[in-house]
């Protein structure tokens, strides 16, 4: 039976009826809100290419969390801006327990415990070279590399991390860090592993919040090549086998192909990240007047969702669940 008696604009016809057979819902739940902090006191500095994002000194960091948290967004992932003087080739300062992101940890959790508190583990921060790893000759080492990564993690959750969250996509690194969380007790910490991160040009933003862009080469070596999806599938479900308990595709609006075969694919929580790059550029044609930056906004979420993430790491979270909370 076709048209005239099959109508699809029936379920179109009052908001009444949308909102009745509306598929993909968003709530302030579905984010992760990142978070950018720095050494001083008193401090919010406007990020390069961030229009409205912010890194904070760790004192006005605590009132933006229970900001947050207020407003219904649960998760947060914290990133720390190492001072310079503390970056070195070994990644010391990473697992430093009164280094800046283990001080902030410690301060959150005290702050605000009820929110679920993620923490970025990666050496980039760190690193006199601006690399995720260590650095031999010109190459990343895989294997030493994972060793710092797992005393990082541990470090992490002492300070009272829920979650740790590994963005530096060398081999095998969610084995070793789930192994060494087992080791010391931290049985309950979870790990959201970025899974599918790929070489995109979308991270410039980011890496002027925590000056973490390479010194040297570029990231293609461990980030993957844009071009593969069979590949991505593949390492998420490696991560998920040796102890992932969230997988990540990253970035999101380049990659929804991805997030629908991850969704299909593995039965663990799929995360999304909605990246620097891809949320400066609905700030800048929302300043040209080119778009609605809240319609935009809200339908670029929705697409990310509908896709099949169960979480959505934003720099729109909180202007999201502020107006989900007022509609």
């Amino acid at each position: 039976m076709s048209f005239p008696f099959v109508r699809g604009r029936r379920l179109r016809t009052s908001a009444a009826v949308r909102a009745m057979v509306t598929e993909t819902h968003l709530s302030p739940s579905d984010f992760i809100a990142p978070l950018f902090v720095m050494e001083g006191e008193g401090i919010k500095e406007e990020i390069k290419g961030m229009p409205g994002y912010y890194r904070y000194s760790i004192d006005l960091l605590l009132e933006e969390v229970k900001e947050i948290y207020a407003l219904g967004i649960s998760s947060a992932l914290l990133f720390a801006k190492a001072a310079d003087d503390k970056k070195d080739n070994a990644g010391t300062e990473a697992f430093n327990p009164d280094g800046l992101m283990q001080r902030t940890a410690r301060a959150i959790k005290s702050s605000t415990p009820e929110i679920c508190l993620m923490t970025d583990v990666a050496l980039d921060p760190y690193s006199s070279y601006g690399h995720d790893g260590i650095v031999k000759g010109e190459e990343i080492d895989n294997d030493s590399t994972n060793e710092v990564l797992a005393k990082m993690s541990v470090s992490h959750a002492q300070a009272g991390a829920d979650f740790v969250a590994p963005s530096d996509m060398m081999d095998g690194r969610i084995g070793k860090i789930r192994e060494a969380l087992e080791k010391e007790g931290y049985v309950n910490t979870g790990i959201m592993a970025y899974s599918a991160k790929y070489a995109s040009c979308f991270y410039g933003p980011f890496r002027n919040a925590l000056d973490s862009a390479p010194g040297f080469g570029d990231k293609k070596t461990y980030q993957m090549n844009p071009t593969n999806s069979r590949e991505a599938i593949h390492e998420i479900l490696l991560d998920v086998e040796e102890g992932a308990d969230i997988v990540m595709v990253k970035p999101a609006v380049a990659y929804l192909d991805i997030i629908k075969l991850a969704q299909q694919n593995v039965n663990v929580p799929i995360s999304a990240y909605h990246v620097s790059g891809e949320y400066a550029m609905i700030k800048a044609a929302a300043e040209k007047g080119w778009v609605n930056e809240e319609e935009a906004m809200l339908e670029t979420l929705i697409g990310i969702k509908r896709a099949g993430a169960d979480l959505i790491a934003t720099y729109y979270a909180k202007t999201a669940a502020e107006y989900l909370r007022g509609k």
